[in-house]
């Protein structure tokens, strides 16, 4: 008997596997060929592209980065937002073997000039359309190197590079490198992470067909094409089935709850964030279930990821929108998903579901050995989604995956009797208060269950001889709730020593453009 998984994907993971096309953009042209009619991307300007009209405009854009000097192995950096220009110029690299290194153009000038110098890019393009990346261009644009074309329908700046040749281009092009994506770090060197075409098709194929994902789909695409998640899980991942991605170039609740009714949308992926601003947009607008038909006429899934799901957030958006909110996992070095929740398996609880067919995985405890079935222990994981390595980092390299090709994601979680995955927290975000290990996920999930809680985020903070649990709170709309409040709210649900020391509000917290929110950031507010 078939397993669920198999009669989800129709086929084995060996074989699925075995017949992923040689590009992320293949399937683009194999859509063309079917179904050249279907539509394929439509962005917030009203642009609008078919299957047939997007494989021609990805062939234009291939001419025009072949004039520019292009070559498989070049980085080429793209400061821009969410529009169907970047999708087709992403694409377009891929059929030339170059690698795009999307950067969010929101990120700040110097975060964005520190990925610049170390993946030393020939070209950096700026879809100009976005303010946010006219901006960033202009301090350019008068530059000898710099000029302003017309590409992939769209004004874009184009500055020109000097790229110093270390030898390794030509090898990783043999491997199939299909793009450079940078992880959110706290200080020091940015680190690139190597993906693969086939690590990419692989979650794309995989992931999409675990969700449900069909040709007649309308996928809300909000998360930033820079972040993993957006580019593959979501954009990748909908064109692999033939769906068609509306895109927006940010997340507003306004917009989005606009988007469901205008355009149909069936699907939507977000960060817990997002889901837990929907919410508290609907009950200041007065929207409730009761409005599904014309707010969200043809919603039949929504997928959180990218960040711990509390329980309170999960049980608010499935109030309003009656339908359950998947949850799923993964990291920047596994391209991203590592496990979800299968659509037609739903969970009640925030588990991140089973890991997906054809990986491998275990558990280790501190000595290195695997824990027994039902205990936390450190997740490490292989299969086809595994990162190449980072870029001109071996060291690094070496230090997340074992000789056996495992990495190790850092990540404490344990599996249950389903073989469900449950995260209890990063390895490095473990806080040992008065010789208790606290797992930052289970207090901020017992926070964010009151009612005037939008979202929270514990840390540890170091002090003499032990670490306190604090937690930054941001309030809904409107809140006047104060820590007095709040703490009598946490005391009869937490152990004393899992309490917060301290509770502190922020108006907003700060989160990086997916919607993740930055603990570093609150770990340097704390010092």
């Amino acid at each position: 008997m078939q397993s669920n998984d198999e009669l989800l994907l129709g086929q084995s993971p060996a074989t699925l596997l075995a017949a992923l096309p040689a590009k992320v953009s293949t399937p683009v042209f194999e859509r063309a060929m079917n179904t050249p009619w279907a539509p394929a991307v439509r962005d917030h300007t009203g642009r609008q592209l078919t299957y047939s009209e997007l494989a021609e405009s990805v062939r234009q854009t291939c001419l025009q980065l072949q004039a520019l000097g292009i070559l498989p192995g070049d980085r080429v950096l793209l400061v821009n937002e969410n529009c169907v220009p970047v999708l087709i110029i992403i694409l377009a690299l891929s059929e030339l073997g170059a690698w795009p290194v999307v950067v969010n153009a929101r990120m700040a000038n110097a975060e964005i000039e520190r990925i610049r110098q170390h993946c030393e890019p020939r070209v950096a393009i700026y879809v100009l359309e976005s303010a946010a990346a006219a901006n960033h261009w202009s301090a350019f644009a008068d530059e000898p190197a710099c000029e302003q074309i017309v590409l992939a329908g769209a004004a874009a700046g184009v500055r020109q590079l000097p790229v110093s040749k270390h030898g390794d281009e030509h090898a990783l092009t043999e491997q199939c490198v299909f793009t450079l994506i940078y992880t959110t770090g706290t200080t020091g060197d940015p680190k690139g992470v190597m993906l693969t075409h086939r690590n990419m098709l692989y979650v794309a194929a995989v992931s999409g067909a675990l969700r449900g994902l069909k040709s007649d789909d309308k996928i809300y695409l909000v998360l930033p094409v820079s972040h993993v998640f957006g580019i593959s899980a979501v954009f990748l991942a909908a064109l692999y089935a033939g769906a068609e991605l509306i895109i927006a170039d940010r997340f507003d609740p306004a917009m989005c709850f606009s988007n469901f009714a205008e355009h149909g949308v069936s699907g939507v992926f977000g960060v817990p964030a997002m889901f837990a601003k929907l919410v508290d947009y609907a009950r200041e607008h007065g929207i409730s279930q009761a409005d599904r038909h014309h707010q969200w006429p043809r919603l039949r899934f929504m997928y959180s990821g990218g960040a711990p799901l509390d329980p309170a957030i999960k049980e608010k958006t499935e109030q309003l929108f009656g339908l359950p909110l998947l949850n799923g996992y993964g990291m920047t070095e596994s391209a991203p998903t590592i496990s979800q929740v299968r659509f037609n398996e739903p969970l009640t609880n925030c588990s991140v579901g089973k890991a997906l067919p054809g990986m491998e995985i275990r558990l280790l405890g501190p000595d290195g050995t695997e824990v027994a079935h039902g205990e936390v222990g450190e997740l490490h994981v292989r299969g086809p989604n595994v990162m190449l390595g980072y870029y001109r980092n071996p060291a690094a390299t070496a230090a997340a995956i074992d000789a056996q090709g495992f990495l190790n994601t850092g990540d404490l979680v344990r599996l249950d009797e389903d073989g469900n995955i449950h995260i209890a927290g990063r390895s490095k975000e473990l806080i040992i208060h008065s010789g208790f290990n606290v797992y930052p996920p289970e207090v901020e999930g017992v926070i964010s269950k009151h009612p005037e809680v939008l979202l929270c985020a514990v840390i540890g903070e170091s002090v003499e001889g032990n670490e306190n649990v604090v937690a930054y709170v941001q309030r809904t709309a409107g809140s006047q709730l104060n820590e007095a409040a709040l703490q009598a709210f946490i005391k009869p649900l937490l152990t004393a020593y899992k309490r917060p020391t301290r509770i502190e509000f922020m108006e907003p917290l700060p989160t990086a453009p997916s919607g993740k929110v930055l603990k570093h950031k609150l770990k340097k507010e704390s010092v």
